[in-house]
């Protein structure tokens, strides 16, 4: 039987702190005793020194899986992953990226798939992280910017889960642009109320290589 256990980080946007957010959801869960597999399934932008964000995940779980297994596609132009394929006369393999997932899943107690930017990010013609979301069977996390524009660009990714009846873990509000302004954080105040109880972690500005505290990410909650 196929291993369905974990979650997928999604965003409202790309730049929102997805990756420092899942990293600290697989230390929340690595300190929980789980064994925690990653996978980055497509990264554009990716340089001389390699998928970053797949690097990060891999040491923050401490795996020995190889980078090409948790980042099968790596594309170095930094867009979306359709338009990054395309400038390399590349394709986008769904199937490819479903095989690979399985065969860690496998070796894994849970995994966390991080996509790339946004839902509606676009894949190949006609499919998106979504749909990627779906395929793999796991339910998402939205990581949300804190700032001018998050009520909104929530509420919408938030109805569009809905729409496409995808299954919600929760939502992470991530200070990724820097420190909020008074205005910024009462815009804040009203988002969690339209949250509630679906509001699972809250990661604060960091300085550069500061890793989130150990309690950023309600872990309790979503494992059960």
């Amino acid at each position: 039987m196929t291993h369905r256990r974990g979650f997928f980080i999604t965003g409202t946007d790309t730049g929102v702190g997805k990756t420092v957010a899942s990293c600290a959801l697989v230390r929340g869960l690595r300190a929980r005793g789980i064994d925690v597999g990653v996978m980055k399934p497509i990264e554009t932008g990716v340089g001389d020194a390699g998928p970053l964000d797949a690097r990060a995940l891999r040491e923050a779980a401490g795996v020995d899986d190889s980078l090409e297994e948790i980042c099968p596609l790596q594309f170095a132009l930094p867009a979306a992953p359709n338009v990054a394929a395309a400038a390399e006369g590349r394709g986008v393999d769904l199937g490819s990226l479903s095989r690979s997932f399985d065969v860690l899943a496998a070796r894994h107690e849970l995994m966390v798939v991080e996509g790339a930017g946004g839902l509606l990010v676009p894949i190949v013609d006609g499919r998106d992280m979504g749909d990627l979301a779906k395929q793999f069977d796991l339910p998402l996390i939205v990581v949300a910017r804190m700032g001018l524009g998050t009520i909104n660009h929530t509420l919408l990714t938030l109805r569009e889960i809905e729409r496409r009846i995808l299954k919600l873990a929760g939502v992470i509000l991530s200070e990724a642009d820097g420190p909020l302004s008074d205005s910024d954080r009462a815009n804040l105040e009203h988002l969690r109320g339209e949250l509630g109880p679906l509001l699972v972690g809250e990661i604060p500005w960091m300085a550069a290589g500061e890793p989130p505290a150990k309690d950023s990410i309600a872990i309790s909650s979503l494992i059960e």
